[in-house]
């Protein structure tokens, strides 16, 4: 097997604020190992939060080649991955390894001739209704973007929080909620409020009708958000303090759900073993992603019928996408029946 990398950039259709920062683009690298005439793909995004750039995903990548050259196929490939029997894995960044594992996974499903759900075990196509994402922005844009999404078929938007006055946060909702009575609302301050901010808004955002927040406090205090969560009136789920399994371990039973990004926890398998390991505790599955291509999120398609939440929305915030199959446009993102990861380029000129 060899593997080959080639990096686009990804611009966004408008600019998206979040607390901490304001995207136009990111770099994508994109991973395709070949075998016997055949080709996986995966992806890995760049991000600033991650300490990702597109030089420093080249080299990782290229040293994670280095250890897919040894085996015979992809299916072996995957089974030391699984295993954690690659060398280089327990040093390799999560995206990373997220982006060799789903080119593995592509490459697999194509030569075996079967969608990867199917290598994952499950037979039905998943599919589920995507949150979509709406920054920080004046009530009457926040309203606006919300009618039109409404239109479009989205159930389920989330609302990114933490401008700098938490009550011009609050002010947003209304104007979402008047402008698409009948979707269910998720709020994502990434991090940016206090405790005693969080505390004093929670009420305030369950009676103006929000289903869960995502992460309110800073990172790095598992117990403060785990006691938030025990006090809560609404679903509180842990993003940014739930990296990996060992994180996810500690907060099982103590938050209402967990935010499982395969770039933040290494890929499929570690979100399974995530999902199996908060299954019956009371914390439930979100799958999450960065903003990417869709041959970014189409892995996480591929798990969307074990999660409660799904926020899988990354390509549509796009101004155009190199890729194509998951969906998503009118509110669900669904796998097709093509084998691998079912995603094409928009042009194939020169994919396998």
């Amino acid at each position: 097997m060899k593997l080959s990398l080639r990096t686009v950039r990804l611009e966004l259709s408008e600019p998206l604020r979040i607390s901490r920062s304001t995207m136009t683009a990111r770099d994508a690298v994109r991973l395709s190992v070949e075998h016997q005439g055949l080709r996986g793909h995966g992806e890995v995004v760049a991000s600033v939060y991650y300490g990702l750039d597109a030089g420093t995903i080249g080299r990782l990548s290229r040293e994670a080649a280095l250890d897919l050259a040894r085996f015979a196929d992809p299916e072996s490939a995957l089974e030391a991955l699984r295993a954690d029997g690659v060398p280089s894995a327990s040093c390799t960044p999560p995206a990373v390894r997220a982006a060799v594992e789903s080119a593995l996974l592509d490459l697999a499903g194509k030569r075996a001739g079967v969608p990867v759900h199917q290598l994952l075990g499950t037979s039905e196509a998943p599919r589920a209704a995507t949150a979509r994402t709406i920054g920080i922005t004046s009530p009457e844009r926040a309203g606006a973007q919300a009618a039109r999404l409404a239109r479009d078929g989205f159930t389920v938007l989330k609302l990114k929080a933490g401008a700098p006055d938490p009550e011009d946060d609050v002010t947003r909702i209304p104007a979402v909620r008047a402008a698409a009575p009948h979707t269910r609302l998720l709020l994502d301050p990434n991090g940016a409020w206090t405790v005693a901010t969080t505390e004093r808004l929670l009420p305030r955002l369950a009676e103006l009708g929000i289903e869960a927040v995502e992460q309110p406090i800073a990172p790095g205090d598992p117990e403060a958000l785990a006691k938030l969560a025990e006090r809560s009136p609404l679903p509180v789920i842990a993003d940014e303090d739930a990296v990996g399994h060992e994180d996810a371990r500690r907060l099982a039973g103590r938050v209402q759900g967990i935010n499982v990004k395969l770039a933040k926890c290494g890929g499929v398998t570690a979100a399974l073993r995530i999902a199996e390991l908060i299954a019956g505790t009371g914390t439930e599955l979100m799958l999450g992603c960065l903003t990417a291509s869709t041959l970014g999120i189409a892995p996480a398609v591929h798990l969307a019928d074990r999660a409660r939440w799904t926020d899988l929305d990354g390509h549509l915030l796009l101004a155009h996408d190199p890729w194509t199959g998951i969906g998503g446009a009118d509110g669900t993102v669904r796998t097709s029946p093509r084998p691998g990861l079912g995603v094409h380029p928009r042009t194939e000129g020169d994919q396998g």
